[in-house]
């Protein structure tokens, strides 16, 4: 798959994206659908001709590009400093990933059986977020610098919640490999800033 400098930044607001539904989901228990759905279905999107393949497009990263835009900025104000932490360590959970191929097999082959539930079920159907939640509980959640979330306990003690933000952060975990795919690289945030934040408004243009 070929790709350039705009594929690397919606790859990585698809990071941001997903740390943010887990931070929304965490501390008021409720999302937008819309992006919500768009990250789900990245997770089964295996073999795109492009990035915007991944996501339907860009319309459904808006959320993602939004924030990762308050970041680029340095706006305090706006950004949220845990769906910060959670994107960066998404960011090292697939690094670890990718050296671990007895755990990528596991989840290609456990994808495949939820692309299959897809038939009989929409992607935010209970079945569905559970599949993928057990998925990312069963792997990523395995290694010792697994992401600790935080938030409102009411909102935290529910299954479902749970359940939607181990979802979530199995589609950060797909966003983080395409980054990397893409030629993505952490320092990025520090030393492309500047030409990001461009191409961010760019892409957040009607």
């Amino acid at each position: 798959m070929a790709h350039n400098y705009q594929d690397q930044v919606l790859a990585l607001a698809g990071i941001f994206q997903s740390a943010v539904l887990v931070e929304k989901i965490a501390r008021t228990g409720s999302v937008p659908t819309d992006s919500f759905e768009c990250t789900l279905n990245s997770v089964l999107v295996t073999k795109p001709e492009s990035v915007e393949d991944v996501y339907e497009g860009r319309h459904g990263l808006y959320l993602g590009l939004t924030h990762l835009k308050h970041v680029l900025e340095r706006d305090r104000k706006s950004m949220s400093g845990d769906a910060v932490r959670y994107a960066l360590t998404l960011i090292q959970l697939e690094r670890k990933l990718s050296k671990n191929k007895e755990m990528l097999s596991i989840l290609g082959n456990r994808l495949e059986q939820v692309s299959q539930q897809c038939v009989h079920f929409e992607i935010t159907h209970e079945n569905i977020i559970g599949a993928m939640a057990a998925l990312y509980q069963d792997t990523l959640s395995t290694f010792s610098n697994r992401i600790h979330v935080t938030g409102d306990i009411r909102h935290l003690q529910s299954s479902d919640n749970a359940q939607r933000i181990r979802a979530s952060l199995l589609g950060g975990i797909r966003s983080a490999m395409l980054w990397r795919q893409v030629g993505g690289y952490r320092w990025q945030l520090i030393l492309g800033r500047k030409k990001m934040l461009s191409c961010v408004n760019h892409l957040l243009r009607p």
